[in-house]
């Protein structure tokens, strides 16, 4: 072989490198954010909210899946080499739409997360435009000019199809249950601010409720002391910090009836907390909800129901002596991906978390709360790792190796 067609084959070998490099970010950035739809949706809709589209906020969560999936399918492509060129022209477009979006969020600085990466990364908006930089830049490398780009073999279309495949059931499992590697603030083992020996600062004086009302298109935040009059409708509320506190444990702030923050109630004993970030649901969902709820009462947990609503939203609700508190949607959504999902704490840690689909039975939680919530974690953290990490190991020999 000449020097001249030994330069050309290293450059062809190349360019397929920095194809190959790009296929694995765009995978892995759409495979975890398939992981957690309910945060891709919630990173959506921070993006209409900063493009003021908010109207769209009903298919954030769509449009969240739709760009990750979009996302590993183009990663799929890429590192099996089908279809070069159309994955070359995908991947440029989608690739060269978000650098300038980023480009956009760099010169503004909202307060926002990018979302690259699902909960698992943070990056900065200017880690994010030079990330976004690095993969223009290989991108144009692998595809420009888009001649010589070589053929695959015929089983890489085998492969392509297997892993979308996989990765579609692995896409419905998510939408269904929860993330199996949790990234959140609220991942089994951490400890509530609450149950920290050392804190001198009361609930009262951390913490503040605010609420959203609107008036002629026109939405204001309000304070329990400065409610306004009757012409305002209710929109929202959420909870905002009023001090700062160290950062030791995870804040899980609620109040009753009578606006008197309770966070204490989930650091005592074994707590079962059911949280429903959306309360707009139908009647037999909150008969599960308390059913189970009363179970875990007949197991020895202290059951409590978090809601995301105001006390008059949920009046005529019957609960069975079941205690309702209310807190904000981002802590409720955070705690718990699914809606009506169950949180198991044990002297404020949290243990195991539940989706509505894989309630325990009475028996099962009598075993649970019997069981060492050390091993419990440990084991369920495992699992959640381990099953993940063989999917990846799974769909990268697919795409590598058949």
């Amino acid at each position: 072989m000449s020097v001249s067609q030994s330069l050309k084959y290293f450059f062809l070998r190349f360019r397929r490198f920095c194809g190959f490099i790009c296929g694995f970010v765009f995978f892995i950035s759409g495979i975890l954010k398939l992981m957690d739809p309910v945060g891709a949706g919630l990173v959506m809709d921070s993006y209409l909210n900063f493009l003021h589209v908010g109207f769209l906020k009903f298919a954030s969560k769509g449009l969240g899946l739709f760009f990750a999936l979009a996302e590993v399918l183009i990663g799929t492509a890429l590192i099996t080499g089908v279809w070069r060129k159309v994955t070359a022209i995908a991947a440029i477009s989608i690739q060269g739409f978000f650098t300038l979006l980023t480009l956009v969020l760099l010169i503004f600085n909202p307060v926002m997360d990018c979302g690259c990466f699902g909960e698992a990364i943070h990056l900065t908006h200017l880690q994010t435009f030079v990330k976004n930089l690095i993969i223009c830049a290989l991108l144009a490398v692998a595809f420009i000019p888009m001649r010589n780009l070589g053929r695959p073999l015929k089983r890489k279309y085998v492969s392509f199809g297997i892993v979308c495949a996989s990765v579609i059931a692995f896409s419905v499992y998510s939408l269904l249950y929860l993330p199996l590697v949790d990234f959140t603030d609220y991942k089994p083992g951490i400890a509530l601010s609450a149950a920290r020996p050392d804190s001198e600062t009361t609930d009262e004086e951390a913490f503040e409720s605010v609420f959203v009302y609107e008036k002629e298109g026109e939405q204001k935040e309000f304070t329990l002391e400065t409610l306004p009059d009757s012409t305002w409708t209710f929109v929202s509320t959420h909870t905002v910090q009023k001090q700062s506190l160290d950062d030791t444990g995870a804040d899980l702030s609620f109040y009753n009836e009578h606006h008197e923050y309770q966070d204490t109630l989930a650091t005592q004993g074994n707590v079962m907390i059911i949280s429903i970030y959306n309360p707009d649901i139908k009647e037999k969902k909150w008969k599960e909800i308390v059913g189970f709820a009363e179970q875990a009462k007949g197991a020895g947990f202290t059951p409590m129901i978090l809601v995301a609503a105001t006390p008059d939203q949920i009046n005529g609700i019957a609960t069975n002596d079941i205690p309702v508190y209310f807190g904000d949607y981002k802590t409720l959504i955070t705690l718990n991906r699914s809606n009506g999902g169950a949180a198991w704490f044990s002297q404020g840690y949290l243990i195991k978390k539940w989706a509505p689909r894989l309630y325990p039975d009475e028996e099962q939680l009598s075993e649970y709360i019997k069981s060492n919530p050390t091993e419990t974690i440990l084991e369920n953290d495992s699992e959640g790792n381990l099953i993940f990490q063989g999917i990846l190991l799974y769909v990268f020999a697919v795409m590598l190796l058949l």
